[in-house]
C-alpha cells in the first residue's frame, strides 16, 4: 500500500467506529483541508476560527437540507493522531445518516481512507515510530488483559525504547570503526576492540533475552493452545462445557461420541486459552473415530499445555503411569487432572494423591475444584516475566528481525576474536544496524509497510 506524493496531500475520510446501527458513530477525517472541508458543510461556529481539541454542537448540512445534528471535534496540526488538521464527527448512528455524510464530504473533495491510513500518515509524520504503529492495531484486536498490557506497554514506547538504546550504543562504535578506515594507512584505533567486544556481549543478553520472550509473548497475543486428552468417557467434554459454562460439545455415555475437533476460548486470568475437546485416545475399528483419534495426537504434539484427564472410577494406577510417561516423551506440559471424585475409591484417591500429589480432583459434571485446575493450568503459562514490567515480544516480525540482529552480532565477535580487517568488521556492524532499525522503521520499505497497514481496519 505505498502511497504516491499527491496521494499524502489528499484529505482521507472514514467511519472510525463499527459498521453497524449503533447510538452513534464517528466519522474522521485527516489532512490540511480536513477542517476547511467540514466548515464548508457545517451550520454552528466558524471552525476555522476556533482553537484545538475543542468540540462544537451544530448540523451537517447538504445545501438546505439537514443530514444530522452532530458534535464536530477538531485537532489541529501538529496536535493530532496524524499530526494532521483532523476533524472527528459525532453523528446518530444510522447507517443512511453515515452513508450521507461520507458522500458529502467525498463529493466536496474528500478521499475514501485506505486500510490503516490514518495511523500510517501517523508513523510517516514522526508520531511514533513502526513497532508503536503496530501496537495500535494490537491494541484494538487485544481481548485478554494480559494483551492490553503487552499492546500498551509497546505503544507507549516500551519496547521500541530498549531497541533504540541498543542501536544508539552500535551507533557510536560504527561510526568509530568507520572513521578508522578512512586513517587505514596510519594505523590508527579509535574503537577499542575490547571496549566493543564487551558491548556486542551486552546487547547479545539483551536481543537473547528479548527472543526468548517470543514464546510468553505468543502466548499472550493469540492464546495458549490447550488440549484436554484421555480416554473416551473420561469427561472431556463435560470438563469443556463446564469451563465454557454452556453445552458446547455433545455429552453422551457412549464411547466415541466425540469423532473431531471442537474449540472454543476461555479468559483465565487474563490469558486467553484456546481449549481443544478432542477424541478419546485408544484403538478403534471405526474409521471415523480413528482419523479423530490420529488427529488428537497431532493436536497433543503442537500444544502448549495438555490436560490429562482420567475417569477415577474407569482407570487404574497402572494405566495412568502409562500414559503420564506418554505425555512427558511429547515434551509438553500437561497437568494430570483426575475426574468423577464423587464416584471414586478413597484408597484408590490415596494412593493417586501419594504417587502423584501434583494431580487436580475435580468433578467436571458437577463443576466441582475448577477454580483449582484454573489456578493450575495459569500457573503453567508463567505469567511472572510479563507481570514484573519487562518487555514481551509479541510480533512475529519483530522476533524475526532480533534473530537476525543475533546473528550478525555474533559475527561482529567472530570478526573480534579473529581480527578481521576493519571493511569486513563494518559490514557486520552495519548489517546488524539495519536489522534492529526494521523492527522501528528507520529501515523500511513500500512492501514491508504496505503488509503492515493493510492489515488494520479502514479507520485506523
Amino acid at each position: 500500500m505505498a502511497f504516491s506524493i499527491s496521494e499524502k496531500e489528499d484529505t482521507i475520510i472514514a467511519l472510525a467506529t463499527p459498521q453497524g446501527v449503533g447510538a452513534i458513530a464517528v466519522i474522521r477525517l485527516s489532512g490540511k483541508d480536513a477542517i476547511q472541508l467540514t466548515n464548508a458543510v457545517f451550520r454552528g461556529k466558524d471552525l476555522e476560527k476556533q482553537e484545538s481539541h475543542t468540540i462544537h454542537f451544530g448540523t451537517i448540512r447538504d445545501g438546505d437540507t439537514i443530514i444530522d445534528e452532530v458534535l464536530v471535534s477538531l485537532f489541529i496540526a501538529p496536535k493530532s493522531f496524524t499530526k494532521e488538521n483532523v476533524v472527528e464527527i459525532s453523528t446518530h448512528g444510522s447507517s443512511y445518516i453515515i452513508n450521507r455524510v461520507l458522500k458529502l464530504f467525498i463529493s466536496k473533495g474528500a478521499r475514501p481512507a485506505k486500510a490503516g491510513e490514518f495511523t500510517q500518515r501517523a508513523f510517516l509524520n514522526g508520531q511514533f515510530d513502526l513497532a508503536q504503529a503496530e501496537a495500535v492495531a494490537d491494541l484494538i484486536h487485544s481481548d485478554s488483559e494480559a494483551a492490553h498490557q503487552a499492546a500498551l506497554h509497546q505503544m507507549r514506547g516500551g519496547f521500541s525504547g530498549e531497541i533504540k538504546n541498543l542501536r544508539d550504543q552500535l551507533v557510536h562504535f560504527a561510526s568509530m570503526i568507520e572513521l578508522e578506515l578512512d586513517f587505514g594507512e596510519e594505523d590508527v584505533e579509535f574503537a577499542s576492540r575490547q571496549d566493543l567486544h564487551l558491548l556486542v556481549e551486552k546487547l547479545l543478553r539483551v536481543v537473547e533475552q528479548l527472543i526468548g520472550s517470543f514464546d510468553l509473548g505468543n502466548v499472550i497475543k493469540n492464546g495458549v493452545p490447550t488440549v484436554i486428552a484421555g480416554k473416551p468417557n473420561a469427561g472431556k467434554s463435560t470438563l469443556l462445557n463446564a469451563l465454557l459454562n454452556e453445552e458446547k460439545a455433545i455429552v453422551s455415555d457412549i464411547a466415541g461420541t466425540t469423532r473431531d475437533l471442537i474449540e472454543d476460548e476461555i479468559n483465565i486470568g487474563g490469558v486467553i486459552f484456546r481449549f481443544i475437546d478432542t477424541a478419546g485416545l485408544r484403538e478403534t475399528t471405526d474409521t471415523i473415530e480413528a482419523i479423530g483419534v490420529s488427529r488428537t495426537q497431532e493436536k497433543m504434539k503442537t500444544a502448549s499445555l495438555i490436560l490429562y484427564l482420567f475417569d477415577l472410577s474407569d482407570t487404574d494406577l497402572i494405566e495412568i503411569n502409562r500414559d503420564i510417561n506418554k505425555l512427558e516423551n511429547l515434551g509438553v506440559p500437561f497437568v494430570k487432572v483426575a475426574n468423577k471424585i464423587d464416584r471414586a475409591n478413597d484408597q484408590f484417591i490415596s494412593d493417586l494423591k501419594r504417587n502423584h500429589p501434583d494431580t487436580i480432583f475435580i468433578s467436571a459434571g458437577k463443576k466441582e475444584n475448577l477454580d483449582e485446575l484454573s489456578h493450575k493450568i495459569l500457573e503453567l503459562v508463567n505469567l511472572d516475566k510479563f507481570k514484573t514490567g519487562n518487555t514481551v515480544v509479541t510480533n512475529i516480525r519483530h522476533y524475526d528481525s532480533l534473530v537476525k540482529t543475533r546473528d550478525s552480532l555474533l559475527d561482529v565477535l567472530s570478526g573480534i576474536d579473529n581480527e578481521i580487517t576493519n571493511d569486513f568488521m563494518a559490514m557486520d556492524i552495519r548489517r546488524s544496524l539495519y536489522f534492529l532499525g526494521e523492527i522501528t522503521g528507520e529501515i523500511t520499505t513500500d512492501d514491508l509497510l504496505a503488509n503492515i497497514f493493510s492489515k488494520f481496519c479502514i479507520g485506523k
